[in-house]
């Protein structure tokens, strides 16, 4: 059996950039893009940063989740690379069928979060009020701390080594039963 991770925070926290670094790491290994399940919805879409959104992405949570715990129990390490806030983890811990996910959120300042955004190429989002609102929320969520890289390194193979050293020490580990 193989185990996932969940590589999570506001946009421009690092995510993709720090989750294809710690796919690399594994072998075997799979890198599932969270956004990608999003790009699933044909029509009727709704950002999915609106307060409208949440049925929609409660839908979208549960099948990422679920594609990702069947890779992990197929025996690969899966990392998952998406904006799973903490008030979505036992949800989408719940849909991926595993009694343990790993959690990890990158947390720069929602000023650095908003420069990588701004400055990104080849990315659809860049809302500034959108990447400030999802800073804002996960910086308040309830979430045990030991979860959080708060002010990371800007280097990201030093934010990977730091997740892989958390991973040996068991301190990402969130446990939930089977759903």
């Amino acid at each position: 059996m193989g185990s996932l991770l969940v590589v999570t925070g506001p946009p421009g926290a690092g995510k993709s950039t720090v989750a294809g670094l710690l796919a690399e790491r594994f072998d075997p290994s799979v890198l599932v893009a969270g956004d990608a399940f999003f790009g699933f919805l044909a029509r009727g879409a709704i950002e999915p940063w609106l307060p409208a959104a949440h049925a929609q992405n409660g839908i979208v949570t549960d099948a990422a989740a679920a594609a990702a715990g069947r890779y992990a129990t197929g025996g690969y390490t899966t990392i998952y690379d998406g904006v799973i806030g903490p008030w979505f983890l036992p949800a989408f811990a719940a849909a991926t069928g595993l009694e343990c996910v790993h959690y990890v959120v990158l947390m720069p300042s929602v000023d650095r979060c908003w420069e990588r955004v701004n400055t990104r190429r080849d990315h659809g989002f860049g809302d500034e009020t959108a990447t400030r609102k999802m800073h804002h929320e996960f910086a308040t969520a309830e979430i045990d701390r030991r979860h959080v890289l708060a002010d990371p390194p800007d280097e990201p193979q030093a934010v990977a080594d730091l997740v892989v050293a958390a991973l040996a020490d068991e301190s990402l580990a969130h446990r939930s039963g089977p759903p």
